[in-house]
């Protein structure tokens, strides 16, 4: 396999050497069709794998199974202390192989290695972890009844179904586990589409859920593209729920998917999040903060801080600090520890990143540092900073999905707070002050699902996460996670 300059290890050698496959009820399967994807290293541009190009055939198979596994309660059934054991059991085996999963995820979605090891696999044994303690926590009510005579009533929380669960590409260990978790948590039997551009610690996570003890048919993976296996899913009348993170326009073509059987959604979609600066500002951590919160994971982050929104007084120091961070980063191969910028995650994506800056500078914004494509293999962009953006710059609008800062300049707090609201998007934001009422004045008027205060995007399984406006419906994490994969059921009776 061509790493470039960079070994990996023997397990993940030798994972790279067998086969990658879909996961149906209890068999390891090739698409029906025979028909593949080739795995493409981003950073390399050479093909390490294939995976199953999965079509309808396929995911209808594995609806069949999964509802099948639903209607014979082969997980809703088992004691909840049985369940948590075994969700325990499954976040022990994704420590245990923590370095294959960590160079897989580097090598097919680009990311620094440093990163898959310090957060995308650690996140997603910590999902597990924090879910299983669901498992004997879901119970319902037991509400007056206001009617004349002795009866007694109680609510009853059962899970909703078969669910379909799409993950995105930029974060496909950790997505994948954070809709798993709940997902199973609360009884539901699953068919979970990874995305095509990066699939393999999915497949590997899939092998992790059996060896750990879920029943056959409980969880299938299948393979393939959106428009194709996603579309499919969707479009099921024996899926009751689907979760799905990716973009926005994808979303609406969910919902419309949706009517035929009025399944629930969770859409966590686009984002094109502000960081707040105003003049009181400890700049020593925002500087550091606003580089990290736009180039880490080369800017494909749907909570990405592409709007830097500065008070005039500060916007020199704030830009040039920025800047120099940027240049401090290394571009590189992600298996390569001294990378700090990995490539994006496919030419597609580099592309259209580049499309964006160039549509910048036709309309007058000033590009201060970087802005190409750096003349090496990979798919790369070079992290770039953007000036003179206003708000009807279509960098200031659009989400890019890469390591590009639009920076805006405002005079007064409302300003600030107008400009951050002047978008369809309203997933997160930041603010840094050191006025306490600053601060939270302004985090009550910004329409966003989550905004952080003098810190960087926190996210975590017990924290809500979603957005206003076009960045989505509901949300993921916490009490409202769960409650997103279960039924109420009132049951009343006359004494």
């Amino acid at each position: 396999m061509n790493m470039g300059t960079v070994k990996i290890s023997n397990e993940t050698q030798k994972r790279l050497e067998q086969p990658f496959q879909m996961l149906i009820g209890d068999q390891w399967c090739d698409a029906t069709s025979g028909a593949t994807i080739p795995v493409i290293n981003p950073a390399t541009e050479q093909q390490v794998a294939c995976i199953p190009a999965g079509d309808e055939a396929d995911v209808d198979r594995a609806i069949k199974i999964a509802k099948e596994a639903h209607d014979q309660k082969v997980w809703s059934g088992l004691m909840p202390s049985v369940r948590e054991r075994i969700m325990w059991k499954i976040s022990d085996l994704i420590e245990q192989k923590s370095v294959e999963l960590a160079e897989l995820e580097t090598i097919d979605n680009g990311k620094p290695i440093t990163a898959s090891q310090a957060i995308d696999v650690p996140m997603a044994a910590k999902y597990f972890r924090y879910w299983s303690g669901w498992c004997g926590k879901i119970s319902g009510s037991a509400p007056t009844v206001d009617l004349p005579g002795n009866y007694v009533a109680m609510t009853m929380k059962q899970p909703v179904g078969v669910v379909g669960l799409i993950v995105p590409w930029n974060f496909p260990l950790a997505n994948a586990a954070a809709k798993l978790g709940p997902a199973l948590a609360s009884g539901c039997t699953i068919v979970l589409k990874p995305a095509e551009q990066s699939s393999l610690t999915t497949i590997c996570l899939g092998e992790i859920l059996l060896e750990a003890g879920v029943p056959a048919g409980v969880v299938n993976i299948v393979t393939g593209y959106g428009d194709v296996v996603g579309a499919r899913i969707a479009n099921s009348t024996d899926v009751s729920k689907v979760s799905f993170t990716g973009s926005t326009a994808v979303g609406k073509k969910l919902i419309q998917a949706s009517q035929g059987n009025l399944k629930r959604l969770t859409l966590e979609l686009g984002g094109k999040s502000p960081t707040i600066v105003l003049p009181d500002a400890d700049l020593d951590r925002v500087i550091p903060a606003v580089a990290h919160g736009i180039f880490r994971n080369a800017g494909q982050v749907c909570a990405a801080s592409s709007r830097l929104l500065v008070h005039r007084s500060l916007l020199d120091q704030v830009v040039e600090g920025v800047v120099a961070q940027a240049q401090k980063l290394v571009l590189g191969n992600g298996l390569d520890p001294k990378t700090t910028l990995g490539p994006l995650v496919s030419a597609i994506q580099r592309d259209n990143v580049m499309r964006h800056i160039n549509t910048a500078r036709e309309e007058g914004c000033e590009v201060v540092t970087g802005g190409r494509v750096p003349e090496r293999q990979g798919y790369f962009v070079e992290p770039t900073v953007v000036t003179n953006v206003i708000s009807s710059s279509s960098l200031f609008q659009n989400e890019v999905f890469g390591p590009v800062l639009a920076v805006t300049v405002f005079d007064e707090i409302q300003e600030a707070v107008t400009l951050a609201n002047d978008s369809e998007y309203g997933l997160s934001a930041n603010i840094w002050t050191r006025d306490v009422s600053n601060a939270f004045l302004v985090a009550k008027a910004i329409e966003a699902g989550t905004v952080t205060i003098n810190s960087g995007m926190i996210v975590g399984p017990g924290l809500p996460f979603g957005g206003f406006k076009q960045s989505g419906w509901g949300r993921e994490g916490g009490e409202q996670g769960i409650d997103a994969f279960l039924e109420t059921k009132t049951v009343v009776a006359a004494l």
